[in-house]
């Protein structure tokens, strides 16, 4: 609550032009009892409560308000905040409420006239509920409308959150239902062969189900309408099945769009082929907006061996599967099918925390200057696009969030005269060729040169001359030239030099044919040594890369 201090009212005495400084109170956070039949979360645990109140706000949290997520009045009374027995008491006092589950009509009549309300609104499919809230004057910031392709908006995104806590107990209710182990064992009764697993839609949710049923041990596939999820699915464990069907599905903000009739009907098959192999189904395929697609028929459950498992986690908005009952767990010609629309809410001890450390994230921004009073900056994009209404006017949808636009290409540059640079012509130098009289300079000098040598030199140190200059050429094009195994050339180079260097000592070691002087005992021991040494590094360099490549396997 702001309240302003009247003139007058303050000590001492205000110069004239001046205006008097206003004093703002610390507002009270109130966080009531989910009233929806089976809501075990609660929108803050007591690690949290501790850190809203070094904000500067103080807490009120309704008795048992925790109590289904293993947080007790007593962890809140210690973390600082007071317990409130009465729920219509809180919401009159509390000045911004945290809820997890969307407000019931009652919830909104004990909300005080122009109070804050935080939490899960789904503005789009409750149009009464935002001409509720308008009529309160209240500012409602809703963390399901959070703009997601914001990345610093990422520690507030509440959805993620609880999806990637729903796709792990999606696995867990799997394995439940399910009649056998997740993975591969051989014991003294015989062989069991590992659970295929196949999740359709590799989004936060899908995504953590794979993880977790990969851990597990079983063999799992996944499939998404966006091409680019493949190399994820593929990091976590499991194998992508792509659709033969060349269609993008990449609807913006994370979402997957609708897909056209003939992907449609090529998604079908494979998912009916895949039906009849795999032992669990795991479904996750949600459009914002718009009814869960069906993707599984009544006829692929039919298809399926007696014993299999389908967990349909969009159940709550009507299921992938035909025969899904939403809230229950049924089973159709032999195949269990859960329908558990609070999949989250089973983790509630573990979701409470993520989402209660969401809001708090969402609480910093609102108050960055950590006196315990919340400033809805219109201005900021993430919360621009957070607020559904503000004060009795209803502000959603939020306009699309100002992405940072690309830098601008630098102005290319007049190309200049064919000057050479230095060392352009080098490997690798990455200059420009040089030009034809300075190479024919060059190469005069060099030839006057190695005629000098000649007229002067002994005979044999000509060849041996001739020798070391082609052999450091054909050095250099053999060592650079090799292909590296690992994404970096260490190995491979280091490799390819002691091979070079074994090379000549094995030449000095071994007698020449028609030789008349053969080498004294300090060449060959020098020699042998030589050997000896990149012997060891050659096999040590060999040993080294294939452990390096077996744990880029792992």
């Amino acid at each position: 609550m702001q309240t302003g201090v009247p003139v007058g009212s303050t000590s001492g005495t205000t110069p004239v032009g001046v205006a008097p400084e206003t004093s703002k109170s610390p507002q009270r956070i109130g966080v009531p009892r989910e009233v929806f039949p089976g809501e075990k979360r609660v929108a803050t645990v007591p690690e949290v409560v501790e850190k809203l109140i070094k904000l500067g706000f103080s807490v009120a949290v309704e008795s048992g308000a925790g109590e289904a997520a293993n947080c007790s009045d007593e962890s809140y009374r210690a973390a600082g905040a007071t317990i409130v027995g009465d729920a219509a008491q809180l919401w009159a006092t509390s000045d911004i409420v945290f809820k997890v589950g969307v407000p019931t009509t009652e919830e909104v009549g004990l909300l005080r006239e122009g109070g804050t309300l935080i939490g899960f609104i789904w503005p789009a499919q409750n149009p009464e509920l935002m001409q509720q809230l308008t009529a309160k004057r209240a500012t409602v910031l809703a963390i399901d409308a959070l703009p997601r392709m914001l990345s610093r908006a990422q520690k507030m995104d509440a959805l993620t959150s609880q999806a990637g806590v729903a796709g792990y107990r999606a696995v867990i209710e799997a394995a439940n239902a399910f009649g056998r182990f997740f993975n591969g064992q051989i014991t003294a009764a015989g062989k069991v062969p590992p659970a295929k697993v196949f999740i359709a839609g590799a989004g936060v949710a899908g995504l953590a189900a794979i993880g977790t049923a990969a851990g597990l041990g079983a063999i799992v596939r996944a499939n998404d309408t966006r091409a680019e999820v493949a190399d994820q699915v593929v990091s976590l464990g499991g194998e992508f099945v792509k659709v033969d069907f060349e269609e993008e599905g990449g609807g913006g903000g994370g979402y997957a769009k609708v897909m056209s009739e003939g992907f449609q009907v090529a998604q079908r098959e494979m998912y009916a082929k895949q039906a009849r192999e795999v032992d669990i189904i795991i479904t996750t395929a949600l459009i914002p907006g718009k009814p869960a697609p069906k993707l599984i028929t009544a006829e692929m459950v039919k298809s399926m061996k007696p014993g299999s498992v389908i967990v349909d986690m969009a159940a709550e908005r009507g299921g992938n599967c035909e025969l899904t009952v939403p809230g229950q767990a049924v089973v159709k010609h032999g195949v269990t099918i859960v329908g558990y629309t609070d999949l989250a809410s089973r983790l509630a001890k573990q979701s409470s925390t993520l989402y209660a450390t969401n809001l708090f994230r969402l609480t910093e921004e609102l108050c960055k200057t950590k006196d315990g009073v919340i400033d809805v900056n219109m201005e900021d994009d993430a919360i621009r696009g957070l607020t559904v209404t503000k004060g009795g006017t209803i502000t959603w949808p939020a306009p699309a969030p100002k992405l940072a636009a690309a830098p601008a290409a630098a102005a290319a540059k007049p190309v200049a005269a064919p000057a050479a640079k230095k060392g352009g012509h080098g490997h690798g130098g990455g200059g420009e060729p040089m030009a034809g009289n300075k190479l024919a300079i060059m190469f005069g000098v060099a030839a006057a040169l190695f005629w000098l040598i000649g007229a002067s030199a002994p005979a044999a140190f000509l060849s041996h001359f001739t020798v070391f200059v082609l052999a450091c050429f054909v050095g250099y094009m053999v060592v650079w030239n090799v292909k590296p195994a690992l994404h970096t050339p260490l190995m491979s180079v280091t490799n390819a030099i002691s091979s070079i260097i074994a090379i000549g000592a094995l030449v000095q070691i071994s007698p020449i044919a028609g030789a008349v002087d053969r080498p004294n005992d300090w060449i060959t021991w020098v020699a042998t040594a030589g050997i000896v040494l990149t012997s060891i590094n050659m096999f040590g360099g060999f040993a080294v890369t294939q452990r390096m490549l077996a744990m880029f396997r792992k």
